[in-house]
Order: C-alpha cells, then structure tokens, then sequence
C-alpha cells in the first residue's frame, strides 16, 4: 500500500512537472478559472506551483552535470 502511494505521489510530481514545461515553453496553462470551487481551485494552484519548483529543481540539476549541455 505504502509503495503505491510513494509511486502515485511520484507520478503526480511528473504530471505536474510537465504541465510547468509546457507553460514556460509554450504558455499554455490549465483555466484553473473554469473551476467552480474555490478551494479545490486553490489546491490545483498549489499543484501547478509545485511543479514549476521540481521543474526549476530538475533544470538546476541537469545544468550542473557533465553528462547534459546547453544547445541552443
């Protein structure tokens, strides 16, 4: 049980993750302003916000290791 937990949290991190690549490379972003309650509205912003520190996150990583490069 615990491990399926760990793995679902993991995969919710990627997802979340994806969605700020996608934002900060295209602009395109979730209506979070079709969404009728506020609450469950502000729990999906505190999501997308966490993906773009394990987005940042990652991006710092990658640069400092030898084994990625820049290419413009």
């Amino acid at each position: 049980m615990l491990g399926k937990l760990i793995h679902l949290g993991i995969d919710a991190v990627i997802i979340s993750a994806f969605l700020a690549g996608v934002r900060r490379t295209t602009g395109l972003t979730p209506a979070l302003a079709q969404v009728p309650n506020k609450d469950v509205r502000q729990i999906l912003r505190s999501y997308l916000e966490f993906g773009e520190y394990a987005f940042d996150f990652a991006v710092v990583f990658f640069g400092r290791s030898s084994s990625f490069e820049r290419k413009r």
